[in-house]
């Protein structure tokens, strides 16, 4: 992934006050994974799996022995038999085959799926904080446009009243653009709504206070993506793949082992027993040195190494059918992802080249006929409405492809 821009968020000096910088998209991506912990969290958990490949990898500690043996129990006297002696001995274990460098391989396969677990929420934070972002800009935006049609509409009233008192309108007219000026208010109030939650889940990702600051004024475009093709390609890259991948990489060593346990495990003892008294002849007796090896006997494997290699077998086979539906979700995600992008870029393009210039014109053709009095008072106020609609659905279609972007994004990398 390539590496954010850490912008540091400021205050900046103005006449009349101190008035907060506008929040960037780029510095919206670098504090919402500063402010995400779980990220961290897989990554704390792959040193820790780091670790724990070093130990497995280890022989067990040996096992020190201390004891008396051949103690007389009418005397408890060592020197009243030449076999009592005191005994000091350690005793070592070997597990069988490669066991050992296997569990410490297994344990570096996990580290590495943890590390692209990180990834993956990392992917996640940063989907969900570009499209809440676009969502914010969406609604601020929108309610900016509706406070300037309302602005209009206040202006259409006051100029119906004044023909109205004129005698150039009637009554219903004036009652209409009353109504119209009462229900463009509303739906004012249903965008701040939609804007202050979308701010309350920015908030959550970047801080309250991060949130509560003005965005850039410029629609936070995002860079241009690959074709198709090549996306279909860096899917296969996607961290959630690369995860379970792993997995089964460290489910395949386990089999490994499982097939090693067909060999002898075996331990090494060796014992130093110190003797007292003498022998009949006066000299002292000599200690005593022994040694010995135990070599595990598999001979009844029908019950143990075969039940368990084949389990270890169906556990590999268990997440490579878990990786395909995995792989079959995330292609289905891109080619839906795709085609919504495709079709958004037409309607886009349709509004740009045509509906919006003819809206535009077809509501100042007619304020102007409405105030030559050749249309009545419904059909301005249709046309504002048209005009309003228009405006508001481009933004709206400009803001979903933003985050249908962000989406691919997500599925096949920052770089693709």
């Amino acid at each position: 992934m390539r590496a954010l821009p850490w912008i540091l968020a400021g205050i900046l000096i103005h006449p009349t006050g101190l008035v907060a910088a506008h929040l960037s998209l780029a510095e919206a991506e670098a504090l919402a994974l500063i402010h995400d912990r779980r990220a961290a969290a897989f990554e704390a958990g792959a040193r820790a799996r780091h670790e724990q490949a070093v130990a497995a990898a280890q022989l067990p500690d040996p096992t020190l022995k201390l004891g008396v043996g051949n103690l007389p129990v009418e005397s408890f006297d060592r020197s009243d038999t030449p076999m009592s002696q005191l005994q000091v001995g350690v005793q070592q274990r070997f597990p069988p085959g490669r066991t050992l460098a296997l569990a410490g391989q297994r344990q570096e396969r996990l580290a590495a799926g943890m590390s692209a677990r990180a990834e993956a929420r990392r992917r996640e934070v940063l989907r969900e904080l570009r499209q809440t972002f676009l969502e914010v800009y969406y609604q601020s935006r929108a309610a900016r446009i509706l406070d300037e049609t309302y602005r209009l509409f206040e202006d259409l009233v006051d100029i119906t009243r004044a023909y109205y008192g004129a005698g150039r309108k009637n009554q219903q007219d004036v009652l209409r653009a009353g109504v119209e000026l009462s229900l463009l208010d509303d739906r004012r109030e249903r965008v701040r709504t939609r804007l202050e939650t979308a701010r309350a889940e920015l908030a959550r990702l970047v801080g309250p206070e991060a949130a509560q600051r003005p965005l850039a004024e410029d629609f936070p475009e995002q860079p241009a993506l690959s074709v198709p093709s090549v996306m279909h390609q860096a899917l296969d890259r996607h961290p959630q793949l690369q995860q379970v991948n792993r997995e089964i990489e460290a489910g395949r060593l386990e089999v490994d082992a499982a097939r090693e346990r067909y060999k002898p495990g075996w331990s090494l003892d060796v014992t130093y027993g110190e003797r007292n008294g003498r022998e009949a002849d006066g000299s002292g007796r000599s200690d005593l040195l022994s040694a010995m090896v135990m070599v595990d006997l598999p001979l009844f494997t029908d019950k143990r190494q075969d039940r368990a290699l084949a389990a270890r077998q169906y556990e590999v086979t268990a997440v490579e059918l878990e990786r395909d539906e995995l792989r079959r979700e995330l292609r289905q995600q891109l080619d839906t992802a795709l085609a919504e992008r495709e079709r958004l870029q037409a309607r886009l393009a349709r509004y740009r080249q045509r509906l919006l210039p003819e809206a535009g014109q077809h509501a100042e053709a007619s304020l102007k006929a409405y105030q030559s009095g050749v249309s009545d008072f419904t059909a301005l106020m249709r046309a504002r409405l048209i005009e309003l609609d228009a405006r508001l659905t481009a933004l709206r279609l400009r803001t979903d492809l933003a985050q249908t972007a962000a989406r691919l994004r997500y599925l096949v990398g920052e770089e693709s």
